[in-house]
């Protein structure tokens, strides 16, 4: 009698344990689920590109520089040029000028003809 109670119980405690593992993967399985598992792995690779970019292009830029430097030094152009001053616009219009539009003539309104 005992024997069979182990056996039964022991039935009882695996068929319930089958039922739960086989209704997680089914609940891993669904549609939603599985749009989640891929956007969160998206995210991770997304960063992980996006980081490994970043340390490469930090990279790029400083032997870029340690290059540009060394080449001066080499070409014996160290020195820094003065900066061009920046360009200003006219304040009064070249009313000569071919490509010149009066604003108070020329409308910049694309619907006023419809």
């Amino acid at each position: 009698m005992f024997r069979r109670t182990f056996w039964f119980t022991t039935g009882v405690a695996a068929g319930v344990w089958a039922t739960t593992k086989v209704n997680r993967k089914l609940k891993q399985l669904t549609p939603e689920s599985l749009a989640a598992t891929a956007a969160n792995k998206a995210l991770v690779t997304g960063r992980a590109v996006k980081d490994r970019a970043v340390g490469f292009a930090l990279d790029v830029r400083d032997n870029m520089a340690q290059r540009e430097a060394e080449l001066e030094d080499a070409l014996g152009i160290r020195e820094d040029p003065e900066l061009p001053a920046p360009r200003r616009r006219a304040a009064i219009e070249n009313r000569s000028n071919p490509t010149y539009v009066n604003p108070t003539t020329y409308s910049y309104n694309r619907n006023e003809d419809h």
